[in-house]
C-alpha cells in the first residue's frame, strides 16, 4: 500500500515539491494506526475524489505521456485495506496538493489470546509457548523456501486445538531461518503429545528433509503471583506480555547466535 501511495504521490509532484510519510495514534481511535502520506503535487478535484479508488480510474486533469498509469494502485490499496478491516480516503484540492490516509488495526496478542486462553469466564489453568524453529542446510535453500516455511504453517495450523492453541504470526530471525510459535492451553506434560504430533505432520512433508533441519520446543509459561482482584482482561494481558518476552528472549539469543556464527567463520 505504501508502495502504492508512494509511487502516485512521487508521480505528481514536481522536482521543487515534498511527500511526506506519517504514521499516529488517534485517541479516539485507540484500535488502529493511521498512516498518511501527502504530497505538494497539483491535487485533485471533487468529481474525480469520487472516483479515484475504483478500478482503472484515472483522472483526465492528471494524466500525461510521462505519467501514465494503468489505475490500479489505488483500487489496490483500498482492497488490500478492506481485506485487513482498515479504512482508506483523501483529502485534496487542486493546486494544494493531497493526502492519501488509511487506518490498520494495531496488533494486538491479548486480543488474539482472549478466545483460547479464557474458559468458562475464568483463564485456564496452564500455558506452555511451542517453538517450532525451521533452519535450511544451507545459506541457499533449495527451491523455494517461502512456499516451504508457508507449508510447515499450514500444517501446523491444523495440529492444534483451534479452542484452546493459538499459532502466532510467522517471525523470521533472518531472510532464511524461520520460527513459528504456538501458545498452547496445557501443560508441560501434555505439551509432549503436542509437540510429538506436530514433528510427525511436519516430517511428512516429504521435502522438509532435505531442505531444513527441524526444531520443536515447548516452555511453560510462568506467570507472576495471581491477583484475585484482577479483571479478567488485566489476566489475559498478563499472559499475553510474558509471551511477549518469552518470544523477544527467544529471537534475541537466536540474533546473537548467528552474529557469532557469521564472526566464526569469517
Amino acid at each position: 500500500m505504501l508502495i502504492n501511495l508512494l509511487d502516485n504521490a512521487i508521480k505528481f509532484t514536481p522536482q521543487d515539491g515534498s511527500v511526506v510519510v506519517k504514521a499516529c495514534l488517534v485517541e479516539a481511535d485507540p484500535a488502529n494506526v493511521y498512516i498518511s502520506v501527502s504530497d505538494t503535487g497539483r491535487g485533485i478535484g471533487p468529481e474525480a475524489k469520487a472516483l479515484i479508488f475504483e478500478r482503472l480510474y484515472q483522472d483526465p486533469d492528471s494524466v500525461d505521456n510521462s505519467r501514465a498509469g494503468l489505475g490500479l494502485g489505488l483500487f489496490i490499496s483500498r482492497e488490500i485495506v478492506r481485506l485487513h478491516q482498515g479504512r482508506i480516503w483523501v483529502s485534496s484540492e487542486p493546486g494544494q496538493g493531497s493526502t492519501f490516509t488509511f487506518t490498520m488495526p494495531i496488533y494486538s496478542l491479548a486480543k488474539l489470546l482472549a478466545p483460547v486462553i479464557i474458559h468458562e469466564d475464568s483463564l485456564r489453568p496452564s500455558f506452555v509457548l511451542v517453538r517450532v524453529e525451521l533452519a535450511p542446510l544451507s545459506s541457499l535453500p533449495r527451491g523455494n523456501w517461502k512456499d516451504t516455511w508457508r507449508q510447515c504453517l499450514e500444517i501446523l495450523r491444523h495440529c492444534v486445538y483451534l479452542d484452546k492453541d493459538l499459532v502466532l504470526p510467522p517471525m523470521g530471525t533472518s531472510a532464511t531461518n524461520e520460527i513459528l510459535f504456538v501458545v498452547a492451553s496445557t501443560d508441560l506434560q501434555g505439551s509432549g503429545t503436542m509437540t510429538m504430533r506436530i514433528r510427525e505432520q511436519l516430517e511428512r512433508l516429504g521435502s522438509l528433509k532435505t531442505k531444513c533441519t527441524l526444531t520443536v520446543t515447548a516452555v511453560p509459561v510462568e506467570l507472576p503471583p495471581s491477583n484475585p482482584g484482577a479483571a479478567l482482561g488485566q489476566q489475559v494481558q498478563d499472559v499475553a506480555d510474558r509471551v511477549t518476552q518469552m518470544i523477544i528472549k527467544t529471537m534475541e539469543r537466536k540474533q546473537l547466535g548467528a552474529k557469532k556464527g557469521t564472526k566464526d567463520s569469517n
